[in-house]
Formats: C-alpha cells, structure tokens, sequence
C-alpha cells in the first residue's frame, strides 16, 4: 500500500503517472529548457507566497484588469486562454469582462490552488484549470483572446515569453493578446557609490595574509565575478546621463526564434559630461485592445514595481562629454547552463575617435 503526505503529492503522483500514459514524446518547452532549470522555476512559482508578492504589485494588477475590463470588447462572450494562470486571477479578470470560457493553463502545483479559488468564487461553470505546460497540453477548441503575464527582469529573463508566443497556435486568426507588445529600454548611468560598493566587495580578495593565506591571486576574477551579476534594484532617473534606446517584440507577429538572441546597437548622445559606469534596463508592455491601449511601465520614472530595473557595471568607468555620442551593443543571448534565464553575453562600446573600445564581458 502507498501511502502520501498530503493532498499535494497525490496529486503531483497523479501528474507523473499522467505523463507516463501520455509516452515520452519530447516537447518544445522540454527541448530547450535544463530539466532542472524548469525543476526549480515550477517550484518557484508553486508557492502562495511568491504568488502574493505578484498579486501584491498594485501597478501590475490594477493594470492587468483595467487593460482587460477596459476592453471588454475582446472578452464579452469570447473564449479565452490564460497561459501561465498562477493564482488565476487574470482569468477572473476576464470573466468579470463577460468571457464566455477561460482556460486557464498552469504548469505548477499552483494549478491545485487556482482550481480551489474558482470552485470556491463559484466560476467552475465559467474557467477550466489545465495542469501542464502550453507546449504539452491539448485545449478542446481554438481561442479568441489570450491573457498572460509573461514578462520577466529586462523584460525576457526567464524566457516566459517564448512560451507565450507559442500559444499563438490556438489564437483564432485577427485575435487578440494581452499584452500585445513589450519594449526594452537600455541607457548609460553614472553611479559612483554602487561602482564603488561592488569594487569594494572584490577588494576582500586583496588579502595577502587571511588567516596566514594570500588571497590577492583571485582578486582580478572575483571583480570579473561581481561585473558579470546584474543589479536588480531602483535608482533616481537623475543617475542616467542620456536618453535611452529601445528595443521592441511584437508578441503577435514576431517568432519565438528572434528572442533567443537579441543583439541591439545602441549611440547614446549624454547631456552633461560625467563617468558612466554601465547600463540600465526596463521595459514597458501595451495591451492593444480594440477600445483602448493601456500601458505597464517599470521605467525609474513610474511607480516602483516588483520587477524593479536592472543595471550591469562596466570594468572601467567611460568619461562622457556632452554630446558625444557613445556607439556599441549589447547582445542578451540564452543561458545554456540555466536556460529559463537571460544573460549579457557580450557588451562593446566606444566614445567617438576613441580607438579600442571599452570591453565588458
């Protein structure tokens, strides 16, 4: 006899012997996705307590039902597909807009939790929880609307959106998603205490006697180390020394192959002479609806949300005069050790006239 914990891992044995009935047919998520990697993202998002700090995000969510209630067009008597539903509580947005049907797709244990709040709101009638990956999981019919909230740090971090832009198979030709487009911004900064934060944080490799051992011969691949992690955090706008480029997905024409290498040039003209130490990223979304556009933004601008900005340090610091530009790129590429994540692969810029350029790798 077999005995579970829990309510839990009866259903998650379910699942696997589900999964074994089915065969062992490889999926799309499944060829590019590290079985581990996608261990520990499901798990991530399984619990309530991650689900509430996205729930809690009050521009996220009060955004997300006024693009939906606003556009009620696209909803009333409309069947609709959640991709990545979480807690569910875009597929109740959608009902509140009159959906006729929502199928709301999940491929965490949360499935269990969304199919509770819908029997206990009484909208069983009305959204049918699907446990599995959109790249796995059969849907009875095509949609008309599909909801998602995909976006990750720098807006592809966690690759989400290639997902979302494979559940364009069951979109009815002339559909509707929402969001319908996303937008990275990148600008350079000028941030001398978190240049020198960092730096002081590889310094504790310039030890030459920690505890009668020197540590000095790792110090230049420890700074190296700290240069390669992202800062996730916000800052004063004020940090930024130019105007940003911007690099945009449209999420209802563009193939999922164009996010896993995304190169971006970039010539940044700063207004006023000062040291940049790296770049910064946000990004914002738009809901095209057939009666209006809203808007998400996490710009440094906006109200604080809880995918904050994002800023890479560069080595060495590029003194920047007014007006002249600085040329480059960027390109974010797939982690092949983690490959549910983004990284800089590869940053290269230069002032005008300067001859080799500042390299940050």
């Amino acid at each position: 006899m077999v005995k579970f914990a829990n309510e839990k891992s009866v259903q998650e044995f379910k699942d696997l012997l589900g999964g074994l009935q089915k065969g062992d047919k490889k999926s799309k998520f499944k060829d590019r996705t590290d079985e581990s990697s996608a261990t520990q993202y499901f798990q991530f998002y399984g619990y309530l307590s991650q689900q509430q700090n996205m729930l809690q995000d009050y521009v996220r969510t009060t955004t997300f039902q006024r693009a939906i209630l606003d556009n009620h067009g696209d909803f009333v008597g409309k069947v609709v597909l959640d991709v990545g539903a979480g807690s569910g509580i875009l597929s109740f947005f959608a009902v509140q807009a009159g959906a006729k049907h929502v199928y709301a797709v999940e491929g965490s244990c949360m499935a269990r939790y969304c199919s509770e709040l819908i029997q206990h709101n009484k909208y069983q009638d009305k959204i049918t929880v699907i446990k599995g990956m959109i790249e796995e999981v059969e849907l009875p019919e095509q949609v008309d609307t599909i909801i998602s909230e995909p976006m990750g740090y720098m807006l592809y971090n966690e690759r989400m959106l290639e997902t979302y832009i494979y559940a364009r198979k069951w979109l009815k030709r002339g559909g509707k998603m929402f969001p319908s487009q996303g937008t990275l911004y990148l600008a350079p900064f000028s941030d001398e205490g978190l240049f020198q934060e960092v730096c002081n944080k590889a310094n504790f490799w310039y030890q030459s006697f920690f505890y009668g051992v020197d540590l000095s011969k790792l110090r230049g691949e420890a700074y190296a180390e700290y240069l390669t992690q992202p800062i996730v955090d916000t800052f004063d706008p004020r940090h930024l020394v130019a105007r940003p480029v911007k690099h945009s997905t449209n999420f209802l024409t563009d193939s999922e192959e164009s996010l896993r290498d995304i190169h971006i040039d970039f010539t940044f003209y700063p207004h006023t002479a000062s040291q940049v130490h790296g770049l910064a990223f946000w990004f914002d979304v738009s809901f095209e609806g057939s009666q209006k556009t809203v808007y998400l933004s996490t710009s440094p601008s906006e109200p604080l949300t809880h995918w904050y900005q994002v800023r890479c340090l560069i080595g060495t610091p590029l003194f920047a005069r007014p007006g002249q530009p600085i040329l480059g790129s960027v390109t974010l590429t797939s982690n092949k050790r983690t490959k549910l994540r983004r990284q800089i692969k590869r940053c290269t810029w230069r002032a005008a006239r300067r001859r080799s350029p500042t390299r940050w790798i």
